[in-house]
């Protein structure tokens, strides 16, 4: 079964979110939305998912499922937003509460803060069945980019996340926490492994290259015999020594440890302290030191 799949992309962090729907009854998911940030101000706000909600006014969609892939690094999630204007279910991996207890360490929020991904209304288990309308979904882990990292097949339709780029792009990085390039190359594989040369593939982020703009869709035969990471039998100890030299070269994403603490309660940003404000800590120095299990 074929969804209908429509994408809204944010430039500042190249992320596409999308809304898709079975056409038959009109009801959608939406996947991966992204609130806009600026790091220099503190302030937010919601033009980029307002596009969304302006996709299914459009098409005159009832959203049942606002889906994350994982705990994004590079972005915030706009999920509290569309939750306000929808009476839909927030998903993600159950991999969220081993996250949320790492990073409750590295931010020091204390015991009281839940760490069992209840700040999610569904936590979805590897191989759990759901639907978007009549067509049938499922979730695949995809561990490798982070630990938590889950896939949504649709229909014909599979959104990747963070696992693959474009065939021309490769590959996601796996040096985050608990990240690991053979859990990457393995998590891939079992996508080739289970899906059809003729599944499509819509990717989280591209950057473009000289040749051609950002894109976002490709299928999972382009990509098992084409993508110049991890594609046309390339065997997974190359694979793992290219992801880990080329990762050691890569900066952190800038907006990593104030994305974290928000996405971990799911799209909301903590609470207001005794002076009505509310803020994102910054710790110092060696963190990266601290950030593994």
């Amino acid at each position: 079964m074929r969804p209908e799949v429509r994408h809204v992309f944010h430039p500042p962090s190249h992320t596409f979110s999308y809304v898709v729907w079975d056409s038959a009854t009109r009801r959608a998911a939406i996947i991966d939305p992204v609130l806009d940030y600026d790091p220099a101000s503190g302030r937010s706000s919601t033009e980029t998912a307002q596009q969304l909600v302006d996709i299914v006014e459009a098409e005159g969609l009832t959203v049942d499922w606002l889906l994350e892939t994982h705990a994004h690094a590079d972005h915030m999630m706009a999920i509290p937003f569309l939750k306000a204007r929808f009476d839909a279910r927030v998903a993600i991996g159950e991999g969220i509460a081993r996250v949320q207890q790492r990073f409750v360490r590295l931010f020091n929020l204390g015991s009281d803060f839940p760490s069992d991904g209840r700040q999610f209304d569904h936590l979805f288990a590897d191989g759990e069945h759901f639907a978007v309308g009549d067509i049938p979904a499922q979730v695949i882990h995809t561990p490798g980019h982070t630990s938590d990292h889950v896939s949504y097949v649709i229909g014909d339709a599979l959104f990747v996340g963070d696992t693959l780029f474009l065939p021309d792009a490769g590959t996601a990085r796996c040096d985050f926490p608990a990240g690991s390039a053979t859990d990457l190359y393995r998590s891939i594989h079992r996508l080739f492994e289970a899906l059809p040369d003729s599944q499509r593939v819509f990717v989280l982020h591209d950057y473009g290259t000289e040749a051609r703009g950002p894109a976002n869709e490709t299928t999972i035969g382009a990509e098992r015999e084409g993508n110049i990471h991890v594609g046309a039998g390339t065997r997974e100890a190359d694979f793992v020594a290219l992801r880990e030299a080329r990762d050691a070269t890569l900066p952190m994403p800038t907006l990593i440890l104030s994305a974290v603490q928000v996405n971990i309660r799911a799209g909301e940003f903590p609470p207001a302290e005794g002076n009505g404000l509310r803020y994102l800590k910054i710790p110092l120095d060696e963190f990266r030191a601290h950030w593994q299990p």
